[in-house]
């Protein structure tokens, strides 16, 4: 097996809605803002190659809506999909699964594009499974008012349309495993209903895709939940249960939307899980 970095691009978004109900003066510490209160973010996506399966963990924004969208997050930088791919000797047509943590547009908004007469969307993917979960994918098709402009009908309805979607099973606990890709799945509901996260033993380590459970380094403290989370009491027990885990069984956290922190350990303290090391991936997917 071999893990590659994907980076989807990156942007700016609030740090008070990043932060929730966290003073600025706490989480600025380790995510510094602009004038405007914007932090920086990545969409740092993940590539495994498992035999003759190409599998890519979430895709970011993608680029078929319009430059007023694009506006509202402040894309700065110049990492794509296409040229990330492209560094590891890869191209979208060989990707063989697409795995969606959740649909939320900055995590699967690459997984559909304009056709070439630009009339309608196709699959970013053409030779590529889908993979959400009925729970979610109903919860996103359906979605409360809260998170509507999250779920864009453009980035999900096409999958399904392409006959390309494929469903994980449900777990009776929180973790379960996918016997369809090969990897644990820790199910989480406190962001958005059955959020999806990959535990993926490479070597002798456990490299676990925390999505938007653990967003960035600054939110390891249990209290420092997202504005977006729609159940943020349910984020702190789940937080709580995952970090402890990740603790005691020395996990490696591949953090998606830090943009300057790759990888990550955690350790328990007397003041709750903390930041243990700090790693590039390049230093772990060796």
């Amino acid at each position: 097996m071999n893990l590659y970095p994907i980076n989807a691009g990156n942007l700016k978004l609030d740090g008070g809605a990043m932060f929730g109900v966290v003073p600025k003066s706490l989480w600025e510490r380790t995510n510094p803002a602009d004038a405007n209160n914007m932090i920086e973010l990545s969409m740092r996506c993940l590539l495994i190659e498992d035999g003759n399966r190409l599998i890519l963990i979430d895709n970011g924004m993608g680029d078929k809506q319009s430059s007023k969208f694009f506006g509202y997050y402040h894309l700065w930088g110049n990492f794509s999909l296409d040229s990330s791919l492209k560094k590891h000797g890869f191209h979208r047509d060989d990707i063989t699964d697409v795995f969606l943590t959740h649909l939320h547009f900055d995590h699967c908004g690459g997984s559909i594009q304009w056709n070439k007469e630009k009339t309608g969307y196709e699959p970013a993917f053409k030779n590529a499974h889908y993979w959400s979960n009925k729970d979610h994918w109903l919860w996103a098709t359906k979605p409360n008012k809260r998170e509507k402009a999250s779920f864009l009908k453009e980035n999900i309805i096409p999958i399904e349309e392409s006959g390309q979607l494929k469903f994980t099973s449900l777990p009776n606990n929180n973790l379960f495993k996918n016997s369809e890709l090969g990897f644990d799945i820790f199910f989480a509901n406190g962001h958005t209903d059955k959020q999806m996260l990959p535990l993926i033993q490479y070597k002798d380590k456990t490299i676990a895709f925390m999505a938007d459970l653990l967003p960035t380094i600054g939110h390891i403290p249990l209290p420092y939940v997202m504005g977006y989370d729609t159940r943020p009491l349910l984020t702190l027990d789940e937080k709580a249960e995952f970090l402890n885990m990740a603790a005691e069984k020395n996990f490696y956290l591949f953090l998606e939307h830090d943009a300057h922190n790759e990888i990550i350990t955690v350790q328990k303290t007397e003041k709750g899980v903390r930041l243990q090391n700090i790693f590039k991936t390049e230093d772990i997917f060796k």
